[in-house]
């Protein structure tokens, strides 16, 4: 799985959860640049991630999470191993 369709899927996760369909999601892209992207929020993009893309985060990994690009990397490291 390339890192292209992870953002793919990942984009319409987050346009999903926050109802907005003008995210346009960048590695560097973290809950201090969008509004409302709460302790809440980050759980349901972290459920939706896992449900689509039949992954488990541990809770180390989900600890680990800064930015839109750490959770990309951590997709793409699961679906490789």
């Amino acid at each position: 799985m390339t890192d292209a369709e992870i953002y793919s899927a990942l984009t319409a996760i987050f346009h999903e959860v926050f109802l907005r369909d003008d995210l346009v999601l960048t590695p560097t892209l973290s809950a201090i640049d969008v509004p409302g992207w709460d302790s809440f929020k980050q759980i349901e993009i972290l459920i939706a991630t896992e449900q689509h893309f039949g992954i488990k985060l541990s809770t180390r990994e989900m600890d680990r999470l800064t930015n839109v690009g750490d959770l990309v990397s951590t997709v793409a490291a699961k679906k490789k191993g």
